[in-house]
This record gives C-alpha cells, sequence and structure tokens, in this order.
C-alpha cells in the first residue's frame, strides 16, 4: 500500500509477551518486566493470564501506566479448559469471563488465545465429528462473546498447528467456524509461527481474515527472534497493509526455563544467546523495518536473511548452526 510518495506501509506500535521472560507471571514480575520491556523498545506488554489470582489486574495498570505502557491480554488453555468436553465447559466459560474482566482492568480491548479445547489436544475428526464440534463449540462461545461485547472487547481465537489443534488450523476454517460469531464478540488471533506451518501463503491467510483480524502475534520461524528468519516479512507486511490493520505487533515467544508453557510450545533448546536478546533482537527489527517501510527506502531487509542481530549473537547463531550438523 502506497501514498504515492514511495512511502508504504502502517507503522504500528510493538509489543512483547511475558512468556519471553517467565511463567506464570505474577505481580512480583510486572515492575521488572515493564522497564525492561520499554527499555527494549516496546510499547505494550502481553500478560497472559494463566491462572486467575497469579497477578493483580489493578497493580498491573498501575505499573504500566508509571512505564508509559499500555497492555494486551492473551489466555491459556492448559490441561483443565475446554469448551468441547462437557466436563470441562462451564468452569472453561468462566475463566473466559474472567480474562474479559482482567481486560478491562487493564485496559485491553482483546482477549487472544485458542479458545476451543485444551492446548495439545489432538484426535482425528470425520465430517460429521467436525460439524458437531463445531456446532458445540459456538454453543460455548456465545454466552461468553455476548459477555464480552456487552464490555466492548473481543475474544480474538487463535488457529494452532495441527501439532496443539485438531480443531482450527488454519483461517479458512477459523472464518467457517466462527463466521455466525464474527463481529459479535468474536475475532481472530493471527500468530506469524503457526501462520507458517498451516497456510500455504501466510500473507493470503491475513487477507482473507481481513476485518475479523483482531491481534497479531510475531517471531521468527523458530520461535526466535523476529528478522534473519525464512519468513517474507514484507509480504507479511504487506498482507496487514492491504487489511487496513493498524493494532500492535506482539512478539510472542517462550523461556525453555519452565515446566508448563515451554512444554506445551515444544521450547526444548535457547532460541537465542538469551532471553533479552531475543526482545531486543525482536524490537529492533521490527522498528527499522517499519520505518524503513514507512519511509520508502530500498532493501531486502525482510525478505529472510541475516539476523539484525550481529557480534555476540550472529557468533552464538552460527555456533548452534555448527553443532546442530556435527
Amino acid at each position: 500500500m502506497t501514498d504515492g510518495s514511495g512511502s508504504t506501509g502502517i507503522v504500528r506500535e510493538i509489543g512483547v509477551n511475558t512468556w519471553v521472560w517467565t511463567s506464570p507471571l505474577t505481580t512480583q514480575h510486572l515492575g521488572d518486566l515493564a522497564d525492561r520491556a520499554r527499555g527494549f523498545g516496546f510499547g505494550l506488554l502481553e500478560l497472559p493470564v494463566e491462572n486467575p489470582g497469579d497477578w493483580d489486574p489493578a497493580t498491573a495498570a498501575e505499573v504500566l501506566a508509571g512505564s508509559g505502557m499500555g497492555a494486551r491480554i492473551v489466555g491459556a488453555m492448559g490441561p483443565g479448559r475446554d469448551l468441547i468436553d462437557p466436563l470441562y465447559r462451564a468452569d472453561t466459560q468462566d475463566y473466559l469471563r474472567h480474562c474479559v474482566d482482567v481486560a478491562l482492568a487493564v485496559g485491553s480491548p482483546t482477549v487472544a488465545g485458542p479458545f476451543t479445547a485444551a492446548t495439545g489436544r489432538v484426535w482425528r475428526m470425520d465430517a460429521g465429528e467436525r460439524g458437531r464440534v463445531v456446532e458445540t463449540l459456538l454453543e460455548a462461545l456465545r454466552p461468553v462473546a455476548d459477555y464480552a461485547a456487552e464490555r466492548s472487547v473481543t475474544l480474538a481465537v487463535e488457529p494452532l498447528n495441527r501439532y496443539e489443534t485438531s480443531i482450527i488450523n488454519t483461517v479458512d476454517q477459523a472464518l467457517e467456524a466462527l463466521d455466525p460469531l464474527l463481529e459479535r464478540g468474536i475475532g481472530l488471533a493471527l500468530d506469524s509461527y503457526h501462520l507458517n506451518i498451516e497456510e500455504r501463503s501466510p500473507a493470503a491467510a491475513i487477507r482473507a481474515a481481513g476485518d475479523h483480524c483482531k491481534v497479531v502475534q510475531v517471531c521468527g520461524n523458530d520461535r526466535g527472534p523476529v528478522g534473519g528468519d525464512h519468513t517474507d516479512w514484507d509480504a507479511f507486511f504487506d498482507a496487514l497493509d492491504d487489511i487496513a490493520y493498524a493494532g500492535p505487533l506482539t512478539v510472542e515467544s517462550f523461556t525453555a526455563d519452565n515446566d508448563t508453557i515451554a512444554v506445551a510450545a515444544s521450547i526444548w533448546r535457547p532460541l537465542a544467546p538469551s532471553q533479552d536478546e531475543l526482545a531486543r533482537a525482536s524490537a529492533e527489527f521490527l522498528t527499522d523495518h517499519q520505518r524503513r517501510r514507512a519511509s520508502g527506502a530500498d532493501g531486502d531487509s525482510g525478505k529472510g536473511g541475516d539476523s539484525v542481530t550481529d557480534g555476540d549473537s550472529a557468533d552464538w547463531a552460527a555456533k548452534r548452526t555448527a553443532k546442530e550438523h556435527q
């Protein structure tokens, strides 16, 4: 998208999920993480609600306001959270309502997450069973969507890759399954990691999502830093421009140093020299790449290739590659 002056692209705010550093998030982490993220150039924190009570929303709002940062909320569909299984449905609905309340408390217009079944619960379905599962999902989501819409919050449902769910893997599946509720408290959350696995063209999938795209999460194709990976970031940003997505871009990656979310996301090795470096490199790439596009500058920094990180980061990457090929 151009404005006739050679410039292209919307410059979006950038944020980072606290899962980059810790899980679960607690109240005592908030001040340090807000300062750290702000120092790297992020304008907002994406705050996971793993378990109600882990962190205090009022304190979070105060801390973020003091740091001049915004907030976005994400949910976590761990074991025991499932809108399909009647054993867990009511508790999961209550959990999602709680996430909406937290979003209101911290000023987040969205709650993003894979709000179908527990992450990692996969099974083969024929067309008939899939239809019944979708009907069950809609029935379970409807009252929660109404609750969110009444409070001007959108539940942004995230398609996950085939190894983490068998219900909604692609944007097309999400649009078809959620159609009766879209724009009625329900939207889509698109994660570059899952798009890279499931979509033949991530850019085409973004365009298909259109106005229903309410949240965009980014990372390298390996869940590492944004930039220097094989993702065609120019095509990715072109698609976001085409749908006029002006919301934030939040970096979602995970520390391997915990026993819960790292296992759920299959993070078995370090993805950067340090978690701080993962955040710093991502912020640098997203900031520089958006500025380059907005100025109309030539270059191919969005086509993968060399990372925006150099020095120690490049040495670390080279050593890791060499070890993997021994």
